[in-house]
């Protein structure tokens, strides 16, 4: 029988995990065991070309030395992709999935500024030059505004067709992308609710639109803040974060309770893994984090 609460997290192999993205695991993890639900490991492996080989068991690991363990055995999505493919068919069955053959040079030539970059005009909506070749899939948007009330974030407004334009949903290189991915494998592990960092806040009105046109229910959602640098910057690869340091789970772990506001008492250092978390699980508090995107490291 399932638990009324299945949360999840969700990395991605691309390098060792790092503090903002334990912050994550931590978070999930809490609010899950704390409505004593279930906690569940996919990892995000779709974007093969990004992924690095031994990433995802050392993640796994890493997340073992600090006590967070799947309750479930751990989805891999570079393992999904017959159902993902199945998910294409259904939009395009529906008349909202179409080929698209612009290249993004095109696509950033002709089109506005978005929230996240170049807003797609909608060049092949109703179809492509014959002289053309299809370079990917893209779902129609439209004129309605998508809405959804946040744990942490409050009511969140967005309307996709200015605001993002028809996204892609199969990529050109042929894999799939990101935002359907993420919506088919929430449904097959029925997971009810999402806590994960508020810099995935504005991809959430595209999963909730693409849940509404494959007929899922969408989860509820809790946007935790992002650990930031000192320059503001949001701590990834990208902005070349240190690695987790697991030689002292204990003091890094206090140090996670520390960030996320939850004033863990100072004889918990004298504690192990265990009972830190025996003591967030009883004592988590997510509203002490209402309302804020963005926590310096």
């Amino acid at each position: 029988m399932l638990s009324t609460y299945r949360g999840r997290f969700a990395p991605s192999p691309t390098g060792p995990l790092h503090f903002g993205s334990l912050v994550a695991a931590v978070g999930s993890y809490l609010e899950s065991k704390s409505k004593s639900g279930n906690w569940l490991v996919r990892m995000e492996d779709l974007d093969t070309p990004r992924c690095i080989p031994g990433a995802a068991d050392d993640i796994l690991h890493t997340l073992d030395i600090f006590g967070l363990r799947s309750d479930e055995p751990v989805m891999y999505q570079s393992q999904r992709t017959p159902a993902y493919a199945a998910a294409l068919r259904q939009l395009q069955n529906s008349g909202v999935a179409y080929p698209c053959c612009c290249t993004r040079r095109e696509i950033s030539d002709s089109a506005l500024h978005g929230i996240e970059g170049p807003v797609y005009p909608g060049t092949c909506r109703t179809g492509i030059p014959t002289e053309r070749e299809a370079r990917s899939w893209r779902v129609r948007t439209d004129g309605q505004v998508t809405e959804f009330v946040d744990a942490l974030q409050g009511v969140i407004s967005q309307q996709l067709e200015t605001e993002i334009g028809d996204f892609v949903v199969k990529r050109a290189d042929g894999l799939f992308a990101y935002q359907l991915a993420v919506v088919v494998d929430d449904a097959a592990q029925d997971i009810t609710h999402i806590v994960r960092g508020a810099d995935l806040l504005n991809s959430t009105p595209r999963q909730i639109h693409l849940q509404r046109l494959l007929g899922l229910t969408a989860p509820a959602y809790m946007h935790l803040p992002v650990a930031v640098n000192e320059a503001g910057e949001k701590l990834s690869k990208q902005t070349l974060a240190s690695p987790v340091d697991v030689s002292q789970p204990v003091t890094t772990l206090i140090r996670v309770l520390d960030f996320l506001r939850q004033e863990p008492p100072k004889t918990l250092a004298n504690g192990n893994v265990g009972t830190v978390l025996d003591w967030a699980i009883k004592n988590w508090d997510a509203t002490k984090l209402q309302g804020v995107k963005s926590i310096h490291a």
